[in-house]
This record gives C-alpha cells, structure tokens and sequence, in this order.
C-alpha cells in the first residue's frame, strides 16, 4: 500500500512496512501493556464493526474525553473514521458547561470517557444533551458501559464487508473531526478539518523531524484533543514509530527513564521547566564540578549549527558534551535523539543550550485552523534556523 489520502490509512501503511510489536504502548499499574500494529489494525476493525451494529451512519458524531493519553483513544479514532464517522476530541478539564456546549453543538451520538471523574462530569449534564445516547469508559466504571463491550460487539467479523464498503466511501475531501478550541470570546469554536487537511500536513511535516523508521521509540503526553499532537501521532504511525503513552506530566520523568525514547513533543514550558530543574542541580554542586556545570551552560548559549562557530568551539563542545551534557540526555531517558516544540514561541537560549546537548528541538507554527502545521525547522541541507520556525510549506 503506497497511497495515503485518508487518516485511517496510516496504520495499514504501517503495517505494509513494518508490524512493530509496540506499535501502541500504554502502562497500566505497573505494566507496558503493547499493541501491535495488527492488533491495533483488528481491534479498529472490531470498533467499526461493533459502532455499524449500533447503527452509526457516515457523518455522526462521536465524542472522545480522556484525561492521559492512551492506546484505546488512537484505536477509537480509526474505528470511527472507517465509518465515515467524525470523531469529535475534547479536552477533558473544561467545565461541565463547556461539555453540554460541545456535545451538543457537534450532535454527538455517543461518549467514550477515560476515567470516573469524566464520566461524573458528562454524566451530570447528560440530561440536557437529548442526541447523546450512550456514554462508555475505557476504565471499569460501576454503572457505566465499557468500551471492551463495544470491541465484542464487533468481535464476530461478518459484516466487515460493509466496514470496508464504508471505508471506500470515505472521500479525502470528507470531513474527519471538528476540535473545539477555546477562541478568545465566547463559546468554544468548532474547526472543521478533512482528511486531505491532517494527511497532507502529516506528508508534508514528517521528512523534516528525522527519526528512524520502524527502529524508534516516541514519547507521547502533550493533549491529544489537540491538532498538534494528534497529528505527531499519526506521523509516528507514517514513520513506524513506537508510541509510548505517558502516565501523567508528574510522571514524565521517570516515564522518560523506562522507555528511553528517541523522539516526542514538547511545549516551550515544559522545556523552561526541565532547562530550570537541571540549572538548580548544577547550583548545588561544589568545586570544579560546579565550574565545569557552568561553563559547559555558558558555551552551550553560544552554539550556533553545523560548526558555524569553528574547530575550536566545536573541541570544547564536544568535552562539554562527554563531561556535563551526557548528564542532561541521562535525566531525558538517554537515547532522546529530538524533540519537536510547538503552541508558543520557544526562547532562542533554551534552543541553543539544548542542540548544544545534543538534543535539537525543532520549533514550529501553525493554527487548529491549518491542521496545525504551517511551517516547522528542519535539520536537512543545512536548514535549521535557531530562533526561527523553519521554512513554510508550498501550499
């Protein structure tokens, strides 16, 4: 398989490729559980078989809340759009108010839910919400229908005929999700992107964050409601990218020491706070170990790309490198090859300090509105650009 024009053509893409073993990979207690790139394929089979015997048509809606990333949430996506459905992504911490809003603004037909405070919240406006039918759970919930529920409903495989009928139906022009962002007045907004809107961002931003395929692992924590990360995900999935879900941001840190991933995304917050986190601990040192701390931090403001500072910087860069920045990529899992910075301007020291590390950030722009992608910095033929957002895409 070679052509990809609708987003539920990335999983077959990748397993046209590779059928990775930790495709999908979410821990729960104190387990990875992973999924493989077929299971992930079947069990997305199973959802869009199971939501046509509940009589979900092309172009209903269904509303997907979930308080962490997670393994169920990317399989529900792709179940939902093989039947020419919408999935409608929310962000789970906005008030009940904003929920009736939504819901009701998309026509939502069902509700899948991380987790019981979700439920509780949809559950207490569920009554002024009269097209939503069902709310279901990824974890056990009293009272509340589980989404394994939805996967045996699907498990018996004779209409997965009509499933792929729907699938050829699906049009790259189509309408593949509506996401609320919060605007700056009044009610959220419903953006309204296609197929061809995500896909052809994902072709178009994938070459320029350079990771190795089907041999690389992700971390993935930032939203998944929102466009940005939803669409790193389905870059993972273009590149055979194994992605990890992160527990919680409290525990980034010791996710990051488990997985030793390769690449993921970041928000330029995150980066201050992990930039001030290590600066503190080279504050407690003593002696020449503090000496060396803060020179390698001094040299590492100055670094400018591809040796533009000369022989000698680059000597010292690389001692810098072997006593002190070894240190940071430890603290990062220790393999973290890049990272990709989005939703706000990223100060130029930190992105000097952390190429300089040996860990480049790859900062990018772009809107909800233009999937989200309009440009992103890219470290091929000597285009990366400290302090910029890379060269825009030829629309």
């Amino acid at each position: 398989m070679n052509k990809i024009t609708r987003l539920f053509d990335f999983p077959y893409y990748q397993l046209s490729k590779n059928n990775l073993p930790d495709c999908l990979v979410t821990k729960y207690g104190t387990s990875w559980v992973k999924t493989s790139t077929q299971e992930f394929i079947d069990k997305a089979n199973a959802i869009s078989r199971g939501l046509l015997r509940m009589g979900i048509n092309k172009n209903d809606k269904i509303a997907l809340i979930s308080t962490n990333n997670r393994t169920e949430w990317s399989i529900m996506d792709i179940g939902i759009l093989q039947t020419g459905a919408q999935s409608i992504p929310i962000y789970p911490t906005i008030s009940e108010e904003d929920y009736e809003y939504i819901l009701n603004h998309s026509e939502s037909m069902y509700c899948f839910v991380s987790d019981q405070e979700v439920y509780d919240k949809v559950m207490s406006i569920k009554n002024n919400v009269p097209k939503l039918k069902e709310v279901f759970s990824f974890d056990t919930i009293t009272r509340c229908k589980n989404w394994e529920e939805l996967v045996t409903l699907g498990s018996d495989d004779s209409n997965q005929e009509e499933v792929e009928s729907r699938k050829k139906e699906v049009l790259e022009m189509d309408l593949a999700t509506i996401i609320y962002t919060s605007g700056t007045t009044g009610r959220p907004k419903g953006v309204m992107l296609s197929h061809k809107n995500i896909v052809s961002n994902v072709i178009d931003s994938a070459p320029r964050i350079p990771v190795k395929e089907g041999k690389a692992r992700a971390m993935s924590f930032l939203p998944v409601c929102h466009i940005f990360e939803r669409m790193i995900l389905y870059i993972y999935q273009y590149h055979s990218v194994s992605i990890y879900f992160a527990e919680s941001i409290e525990k980034i840190s010791d996710n990051l020491k488990e997985v030793n991933p390769h690449v993921m995304s970041v928000v330029p917050r995150l980066l201050e706070k992990v930039y001030d986190k290590i600066y503190a601990k080279g504050t407690d040192l003593t002696g020449i170990k503090k000496s060396l701390f803060f020179w390698a931090v001094e040299l590492g403001l100055k670094y400018e790309p591809y040796g533009a500072n000369g022989w000698w910087y680059e000597t010292k860069l690389k001692l810098a490198r072997k006593l002190i920045f070894s240190k940071w990529k430890e603290a990062l899992g220790g393999e973290l090859e890049v990272m990709v910075s989005g939703s706000a301007a990223l100060q130029p020291r930190l992105a000097r300090v952390f190429a300089a590390a040996g860990i480049p950030v790859m900062e990018g722009y772009g809107l909800t509105e233009t999937s989200p992608v309009i440009s992103v910095n890219d470290m091929r033929n000597g285009l990366f650009r400290i302090g910029t957002v890379g060269k825009k895409f030829l629309m």
